[in-house]
């Protein structure tokens, strides 16, 4: 009954997957049309216009085109190669699930080459934009720098795995670095849903709202991926576990203890900090409590990777909050921050890091492991018996 039924939500997912990238990719290569030349037809311009307000919008392109003028060029690359992997992952997901050898590795080098390029655009953008004059400000420039170090390392780490022969860490990797360039579309689609939750909050504001949690859920959303792909119950090499217990309750007090600094310092930022502290608290929580419950599931079933694999990531989830409360004095006084925007920006990249470091724990367990199997000695069988000594031991017998 199981599988059927993961089977199902696992087409639901790639068909949702597929249908938001075909939906996003005319968005990405019109985008910044308007700015190159104005007055040029936007698709997701005219889309946000009839779902929120023409004024939501202006206040947007007014915003942006200060910073985007300067850096005009390299943010066109950048778009139009961001719609052209969004049309990309889909092809390659179903290439991989459907063992399309071939054609899989020969898109999967347009992919690399097309991430390498889309993120030199960004890249150029964000060293050419102090962080303050930013499209909403510092802790949106800090966030869209951390995502773009963790795509180009994905896509890195991901392409290496596969060189080696590992398919395994390859998939991992790939997939955690579609989720960072899914933040594109998914904030958009935040653009669309905030304001009707919130009347009246600027597209500015939308921004801070969304990074709060976007980190979190596309790395969840990968992982979710990840393990439905990954039917092994055991790898080899595999002993012990990396998460046991103690280091599983150590997880849970620093997390505590990270919580009890930001919920409070949140909190008195008013209503925008406790606006703020919603929209990180009940991603982490709904994430969290799948973690838990995947993991528990796991050891009831007996399936020891897929529960390591699920506590990994749940302990990388636990110690985010106590990361960005480390952060928060640290980008304070490396980036001259205000303690609001610091609060801001080390909450907004701390789940996503700390599953990109899950990501890498998980990697450097199996190829432990696998180097384990490589240094352990092959088993030699026992030796045959010598023919005269079996003799000698019937004839003794015989003779007795």
């Amino acid at each position: 009954m199981g599988r059927p039924t993961s089977t199902r939500r696992g087409k639901a997912a790639v068909i949702v997957l597929t249908a938001v990238c075909l939906a996003y990719a005319p968005i990405a290569f019109t985008e910044l049309w308007p700015y190159a030349r104005p007055g040029a037809p936007a698709l997701g311009e005219w889309l946000l216009g009839r779902t929120v307000s023409p004024e939501f919008v202006a206040d947007a392109v007014r915003d942006r085109r200060g910073p985007y003028e300067r850096s005009l060029v390299p943010l066109i690359v950048h778009s139009v190669l961001g719609g052209l992997l969004m049309l990309l992952g889909p092809v390659q997901l179903l290439t991989a699930v459907r063992r399309r050898v071939r054609l899989h590795r020969a898109l999967g080098v347009v992919f690399a080459v097309t991430v390498y390029a889309s993120m030199a655009g960004a890249a150029v953008y964000l060293v050419r934009t102090p962080p303050e004059q930013a499209f909403s400000g510092a802790a949106f420039w800090i966030v869209l720098a951390v995502i773009l170090v963790g795509t180009v390392g994905s896509i890195t780490f991901g392409t290496l795995a596969a060189y080696k022969g590992f398919p395994d860490l390859h998939q991992r990797w790939l997939l955690l670095c579609y989720g960072f360039l899914m933040t594109a579309p998914l904030l958009r689609l935040q653009w669309g849903f905030l304001p009707t939750l919130y009347p009246g909050l600027s597209i500015q504001d939308v921004n801070r709202v969304a990074i709060m949690h976007l980190g979190a859920l596309v790395s969840f959303g990968a992982l979710l991926a990840t393990r439905a792909l990954d039917r092994r119950t055991s790898v080899p090499g595999l002993t012990g576990s990396w998460a046991p217990a103690p280091v599983m309750v150590l997880a849970h007090l620093a997390g505590a203890a990270g919580l009890a600094v930001l919920v409070p310092a949140f909190l008195g930022q008013g209503t925008a900090g406790r606006r703020l502290l919603l929209a990180y608290l009940v991603p982490y929580a709904v994430v969290y409590a799948v973690l838990a419950a995947r993991a528990a599931g796991a050891r009831r079933a007996g399936n020891g990777w897929a529960r390591e694999e699920w506590r990994l990531h749940l302990a990388a989830l636990l110690l985010a909050p106590a990361f960005s409360a480390v952060m928060v004095p640290v980008l304070e006084r490396a980036m001259d921050l205000d303690r609001a925007t610091a609060l801001t920006s080390a909450a907004g990249i701390g789940c996503g890091m700390l599953a990109y470091t899950a990501v890498t724990v998980v990697s450097l367990r199996v190829l432990a492991g696998r180097e384990l199997l490589r240094r352990r000695p092959p088993r030699t069988p026992p030796a045959a018996p010598d023919p005269v000594l079996v003799a000698a031991a019937a004839d003794g017998k015989e003779g007795r």
